[in-house]
C-alpha cells in the first residue's frame, strides 16, 4: 500500500512538473526575427576608444587572468590569440595557482605564470586585465586581484560571464555595462546600482570594460588594438582574422529564450544515447583563436563533444604560443568522429565552417542552438 502510494505520488510530481514545463515553453516567443544592428555613432566610437587607451605604459601589458578549475574556452583563449598576433603590447595569460587551466568546454592549457609570479615581477600592476567567464564568480582570490589591479591603474574588462566577476568584485557599481544575454537578469539581479546598456557588443564606463557573449571577445580585442596602436594596425588584424567589421552595434533582442531553443535542447539532451565525442587533430603551429571557436561550438550541441589528441602527451605549441595539454594519446582517429584539421584556418570563417558542419550533421535547430549561445548571428 505505502508502495503504491509513494509511485502514485511520484508520478504525480513528475505530471506537475512536465505541465509546468510545457506551460513555461508555451509562454516562450518564436525564434526572433529582427533586422540588422544600428551603426555606432562616430562620436560614441571614438569615445571609447579614448577611454581604452593605454593607462600606464607605450606598449601595455595585458594580463589574461584564468581560474584553474575551470575557464571558458574561448574567453581565454581569443583575446591571448589576437593581442599576440598583432604584437602590440605585452600579453600573459594567468592562473591563480600553479598548474594547468582546464578549460570549459574544451582544452587543457599551460599558463604564462601564476599571479603570485606576475606581482612579482609587475609590482605596478597590468595596464588592462581581462576577466573572462569562470566556474566561480565569486573566488575569494580573484575578486582580491582584480580590486588590487583596479586599484593600481588597470583597465578591467570582463569577457562574457566575465562581467558577472567584475560585478562581485564591486567594479561595476553605479556604472554602465553588459553581459552574456544569459546573464542580463542576473547581474541586475545581484547588482542593482549597475546600469545595463543594450544593443552594445562592448561598453565602457570609468576604467572598466564589458561585453555580451563568447564571440565578443574578438571586436573587443580589435578595439583594444585600435586604441593602442591606431586603425590601420586594426584593420590589418582583422584581415588576418577575416572579420570584414567589428563596431560595438549590436542588437540585444536576437538573443533571448524561445521555443525552438529549449525545444531543441530538451530535444538533443534526452537523445543521450546518440552523443559523440569528435576528434580534433592537435598540431604544433595551429591557430589558437580558431581551434577554440571550432572546440566551443561543437562542444554546445548537447548532442557532442570535442576533444583534442595528438602522437605525445606533451602539450603543443599554437601560433602563438600557448601550450594546449592533448585530451587522448592517439596516431590516429575514427573518420566518422574527427573534425576538419583546423591549422592555420582563419577564425571568423573556421567558425562560420563550424556552424556549417553542424547543421549538416544535427540540423539547423542545432547550429541555431549553438550561435545563440555564442551570442553569434548566423
Amino acid at each position: 500500500m505505502r508502495k503504491r502510494l509513494f509511485w502514485r505520488s511520484s508520478l504525480g510530481v513528475v505530471a506537475l512538473l512536465a505541465t509546468i514545463g510545457a506551460t513555461w515553453i508555451l509562454t516562450l516567443p518564436p525564434a526572433p526575427n529582427v533586422g540588422a544592428a544600428v551603426p555606432i555613432a562616430k562620436e560614441e566610437a571614438d569615445a571609447m576608444l579614448a577611454a581604452l587607451k593605454p593607462p600606464k605604459r607605450r606598449r601595455p601589458l595585458v594580463a589574461i587572468l584564468g581560474l584553474n578549475d575551470a575557464t571558458e574556452t574561448t574567453d581565454y583563449l581569443m583575446p591571448y590569440g589576437i593581442l599576440r598576433r598583432a604584437d602590440v603590447a605585452d600579453v600573459v595569460a594567468l592562473a591563480t595557482e600553479p598548474g594547468p587551466v582546464t578549460l570549459y568546454p574544451a582544452f587543457k592549457v599551460v599558463p604564462d605564470m601564476t599571479v603570485a609570479d606576475f606581482e612579482a615581477r609587475h609590482p605596478d600592476g597590468a595596464d588592462y586585465v581581462i576577466v573572462p567567464a569562470m566556474s566561480r564568480d565569486d573566488d575569494p582570490a580573484v575578486l582580491q586581484w582584480l580590486r588590487k589591479q583596479a586599484d593600481r591603474g588597470a583597465i578591467i574588462l570582463g569577457i562574457c560571464a566575465g562581467a558577472k566577476i567584475v560585478g562581485e568584485a564591486g567594479l561595476l557599481d553605479g556604472k554602465k555595462a553588459t553581459t552574456h544575454w544569459y546573464y542580463r537578469d542576473e547581474l541586475s539581479k545581484r547588482h542593482p546600482a549597475i546600469r545595463y546598456v543594450a544593443d552594445r557588443r562592448m561598453v565602457v564606463d570609468q576604467g572598466v570594460a564589458t561585453t555580451t557573449g563568447i564571440t565578443a571577445s574578438m571586436p573587443m580585442a580589435l578595439t583594444l588594438i585600435e586604441a593602442i596602436a591606431g586603425r590601420g594596425k586594426s584593420e590589418a588584424v582583422a584581415r588576418d582574422l577575416g572579420l570584414p567589421g567589428w563596431d560595438a552595434s549590436h542588437r540585444s533582442d536576437a538573443f533571448s529564450f524561445s521555443q525552438p531553443f529549449v525545444l531543441t535542447i530538451i530535444g538533443n539532451t534526452l537523445g543521450f544515447w546518440k552523443r559523440e565525442e569528435l576528434g580534433i587533430d592537435l598540431r604544433s603551429g595551429a591557430d589558437e583563436v580558431s581551434l577554440a571557436l571550432v572546440a566551443d561550438a561543437w562542444s554546445r550541441t548537447f548532442r557532442s563533444r570535442a576533444v583534442t589528441f595528438a602522437r605525445t602527451e606533451a602539450p603543443l605549441e599554437t601560433r602563438s604560443r600557448i601550450r594546449i595539454i592533448p585530451d587522448k594519446v592517439a596516431t590516429s582517429w575514427s573518420a566518422e568522429h574527427l573534425l576538419p584539421a583546423v591549422g592555420i584556418q582563419r577564425p571568423a570563417h573556421a567558425l562560420d565552417q563550424a556552424l556549417q558542419g553542424i547543421a549538416a550533421r544535427y540540423g539547423n535547430p542545432t547550429a541555431d542552438l549553438v550561435a545563440m549561445q555564442l551570442e553569434y548571428r548566423r
